[in-house]
């Protein structure tokens, strides 16, 4: 195994953490200090992959000015720790305790199966430089990055809608 790969395994087992931590913390603060390590070590992966841009972008809009957005909105409503009065409900545990069963096993198949491991992962077909990037983003996929934009927007604006209706 290269160091490479070690690296990768690493980043993809902080990920993962990270991951399940954002959804195992009771305070909205923790959470989105939680991705901001998933997105830390998305933007590694991206690294390691040799994709130097992506990486520099998820570090700058999404670890940086999206959760910044997050964390303002969370302190604009006051959110504290929510009280909860079970454990869960009885619908997340029919559905989600087998999904999550299924979804290890689909994994397990696909990362150990010998079909897999004799062509390869496909991790992408787009190779090309920062000039193609910003043609796909500014040309091909401009409505796509419009309408993300305005829905954070409306996102944000709502948030300050329901923080100042208290105060009335």
């Amino acid at each position: 195994m290269t160091v490479q790969e070690l690296l990768f395994f690493v980043f993809a087992v902080v990920a993962v953490a990270g991951a399940v931590n954002l959804l195992a913390q009771k305070h909205p603060i923790n959470s989105a200090l939680s991705l901001v390590v998933v997105m830390g070590s998305l933007a590694a992966l991206y690294m390691l992959l040799g994709a130097e841009f992506v990486a520099a972008v998820q570090v700058i809009v999404y670890a940086g000015a999206v959760m910044v957005l997050f964390v303002f909105v969370i302190m604009l409503l006051n959110a504290g720790v929510e009280e909860h009065e079970g454990r869960g409900s009885r619908v997340a545990k029919i559905f989600g305790y087998p999904a999550v069963v299924l979804l290890a096993a689909v994994l397990t198949y696909v990362l150990t199966s010998s079909a897999t491991a004799d062509r390869g992962v496909q991790i992408g077909s787009f190779i090309g430089s920062t000039q193609d990037v910003g043609r796909l983003l500014f040309r091909d996929f401009l409505l796509p990055f419009e309408v993300t934009s305005v829905l954070i927007l409306i996102a944000i604006m709502g948030a300050v809608v329901l923080g100042r209706r208290g105060e009335q």
